[in-house]
């Protein structure tokens, strides 16, 4: 692989992992006392899961954004669909910004939706450009959606 390539894909892995760093502002101060106050459904993963499965989402985004750039940055669906990607990631951030930041489950539950729908959208618009970009974000997806269902448990189980 030549050395530029190598540095795009890191770039692209790194850009997208950043992501996970910026929402982690405004997750790991709510953690506790907030977070740990709340009660959660059965199904709620341990707390150590969430950063190793976090890590390995973004960097399958990263290579799925660099293989969609990498047809050819000069063409409008591929930056229309790295466009679409970079909206979704920054809905991404939003969630920890609105769930956490603000402590609010329901706004989280409201903005998770919106981030699943644009996660949707993503896939589809990669599919055109490279499949197998579009299914890498595939985990995603599920993940968010079982991310959702998190969401919509905790707000349901402590709404006053």
């Amino acid at each position: 692989m030549r050395l530029s390539r190598l540095f795009q894909y890191g770039s692209a892995i790194l850009i997208c992992e950043a992501a996970g760093f910026v929402g982690s502002f405004f997750t790991t101060p709510a953690l506790a006392p907030w977070y740990a106050s709340l009660t959660k459904p059965a199904f709620t993963p341990p707390g150590w899961i969430f950063g190793p499965v976090w890590i390995a989402l973004y960097a399958l985004m990263g290579v799925a954004v660099f293989w969609v750039w990498e047809k050819g940055p000069h063409r409008h669906e591929v930056r229309t669909a790295v466009c679409v990607f970079g909206a979704q990631l920054l809905l991404n951030v939003l969630w920890s910004l609105f769930f956490f930041g603000a402590q609010n489950p329901l706004s989280g539950l409201v903005e998770i939706a919106v981030l699943w729908g644009a996660i949707v959208v993503t896939i589809a618009v990669f599919a055109k450009i490279s499949r197998p970009a579009a299914w890498l974000l595939v985990p995603y997806l599920a993940w968010v959606s079982f991310a959702a269902y998190l969401n919509f448990m905790i707000w349901f189980l402590n709404r006053v």
